[in-house]
This record gives C-alpha cells, sequence and structure tokens, in this order.
C-alpha cells in the first residue's frame, strides 16, 4: 500500500492540464486539433482501463498520436485540454493495442502512482466517459441524444442540450480529537463489503449530499444513520473527482466522543468500531490487526478515504 503521508490533496485532486473551454465549440478548431494530438485510449469494455508503461519507475500514461488511430474515432472523441507545449489532448474508446512495455491499469489501481498531469488527464476522461454512458437519452425528453461541443455536451434531435454533472457525496473521517498513540478513529465495514482471504476492509464513512442539504449537514446525517454516533467540529480537508460512475467526494475530518454507543444501521454497515493510531500506523505499516477474525484492510491508495487517515494519523486535524 503507497504511502500518502504528506500530501497536501488527495490523490485524484491533481491536475495541470489547461481544459481550454472555449475551443468545446469551435467545431473547425476541433477539427484541425484532432490532426496533431495526443489521445488517451480507455477500453470501456474493461471499465476503462488505460495503458500505462511498465519501464518506468512509476506508471505512465501512453497517449496515442491521433493520425495513428482509426480515422473513425475522431467522430466520438473527448477533447480534455492542450498540454504547454501546445498540443491537444483527446479520448476515445475503443480496445486497447498491444505496446511493448505497457499494461492495461484502471484509475484505482494506479491513480495514486500517476504524476499530478497523468492523474489528472485520466479522472477527468473515465469521468466524463461515465457521464456519456448514462445519459444516452435526454432526462426531459426521453429522446436519445449524440455527444457534442467535444464531448462536454449531448444534445437530442429538437436541440435539448445537457451537461456533465457529478453528484456531490461527503465522506468524512471521525475521530476523538486525542493526540499520539492513544488517539482513536471511527471506521466502518461496508455491508456490501464481502471479506475476501481472511481480510475485512474498514473505511471513513461516506454518503451521497441530499437535495436541500449542505455538505456539513450531510456529515451530521449520514454518521448518525450509519453508526448513531453524534459529531461535531466538522473541518473540511478537501475533495477528489471519484469517476466509478461520477462523484465529487468532499472530505471532511470530525470529533465524537468514542463513549457513546455505536449502533449501526444493519442495511449499510455490517461493522464499525473505534481503531487507535497504533492500530492504523500497524496495518499500514502491514503488521495485522484483528477485526473479528480477519486482518483489517485499510482503503485502497487511489481513494480520499486514506487521505483522510493519513490526515489523522500524521496529526493534521
Amino acid at each position: 500500500m503507497s504511502d500518502r503521508r504528506g500530501e497536501a490533496s488527495p490523490p485524484l485532486a491533481r491536475a495541470t492540464l489547461d481544459r481550454t473551454a472555449h475551443r468545446r465549440t469551435d467545431l473547425q478548431w476541433l477539427a484541425q486539433a484532432w490532426a496533431g494530438a495526443r489521445v488517451l485510449v480507455l477500453d470501456i469494455e474493461s471499465g476503462g482501463r488505460a495503458l500505462v508503461r511498465t519501464d518506468t519507475s512509476v506508471p505512465a500514461l501512453v497517449l496515442a498520436e491521433a493520425d495513428s488511430l482509426p480515422p473513425a474515432l475522431a467522430t466520438g472523441a473527448m477533447f480534455l485540454g492542450v498540454e504547454p507545449d501546445g498540443v491537444p489532448v483527446f479520448c476515445v474508446h475503443t480496445t486497447l493495442a498491444a505496446v511493448p512495455n505497457t499494461r492495461s491499469a484502471h484509475l484505482r489501481q494506479v491513480g495514486h502512482l500517476l504524476s499530478d498531469r497523468d492523474a489528472g488527464l485520466f479522472t477527468t476522461a473515465l469521468a466524463l466517459t461515465n457521464w456519456h454512458l448514462r445519459h444516452l437519452y435526454h432526462p426531459v425528453t426521453g429522446a436519445p441524444t449524440r455527444a457534442d461541443e467535444g464531448g462536454w455536451s449531448r444534445v437530442d434531435p429538437t436541440g435539448e442540450r445537457v451537461w456533465p454533472r457529478t453528484d456531490p457525496a461527503m465522506i468524512v473521517l471521525v475521530h476523538d480529537g486525542v493526540d499520539g498513540v492513544d488517539g482513536r478513529c471511527l471506521l466502518g465495514n461496508n455491508a456490501t463489503w464481502p471479506s475476501a482471504e481472511g481480510r475485512r476492509r474498514f473505511s471513513c464513512l461516506a454518503g451521497y449530499v441530499e437535495p436541500g442539504e449542505s455538505a456539513e449537514a450531510a456529515v451530521l446525517r449520514e454518521v448518525y444513520e450509519e453508526v448513531g454516533v453524534p459529531v461535531a467540529d466538522i473541518t473540511y480537508a478537501g475533495s477528489q473527482a471519484w469517476p466509478f460512475p461520477g462523484s465529487l467526494m468532499l472530505g471532511f475530518l470530525a470529533t465524537a466522543d468514542p463513549e457513546h454507543p455505536v449502533q449501526v444501521d444493519a442495511t449499510e454497515i455490517a461493522q464499525a468500531r473505534w481503531f487507535s493510531r497504533q492500530e492504523i500506523g500497524g496495518a499500514l505499516a502491514g503488521r495485522p490487526v484483528d477485526v473479528g477474525g480477519a486482518r483489517l484492510m485499510l482503503p485502497p491508495p487511489s481513494s480520499i478515504a486514506l487521505f483522510l487517515i493519513h490526515r489523522w494519523l500524521d496529526g493534521h486535524c
């Protein structure tokens, strides 16, 4: 598991590409830009995998040259932006080619290891892709839609248009406010997460922000609904896209009394308990921590959940 200590922002909150949004409606410019573009290829049949290099010290995205791809792919290409050297970048959906010294990888697997530029490209491309896949029909008219504006909108035959949206969700690391190794945090095991190979995953509590609700109000509500614990001192820590399929995770830290009874909503949370810094640090170091006969597994490195855990573990609350 990668160590995210010292990171100023969540792993998928990094991006350097200039999105150059004013070019999205310039069809002539987009057509000319494609000719000399770099292209990120996503294989949506495999869940949106991309090629990454294996002959470098860290994974790096493999971008194709537009003129090496079938011309038909230009029709559905999504314009992502322009690199510092002036070269446009697009994304297309097709089968990944066999390229020496590469492997296919999912964003969940490599997002935390990629450079800021590559992490931003992959995250944006996958988020935009998943939005298109879920909006093949107009939500008001019910008519089929087609991609437009360089992939940044969809339009139906009558001209009714929809633009990409993300679903805001809160995620919170609840802790007791105590410094040192005896400080504790409250993590939960989601009812939909099966135990695997004797390991059981525990993570921060999370949930979608409901209509008419602030993110902070969602923190109060979700924590109480899921584990029956009231929280205070809610502090915003950062955000990142989580394009699985289309969330924006708003990260918080909050305090609670570990003596307050934990009462889980069994439909959402299978188990919840307090962990000490010593236990969390041990799990991150690879030492076994028992959770009801299984070994504690923490969130994946590309998640904002692990970022929040490190913020608390390192005393940056």
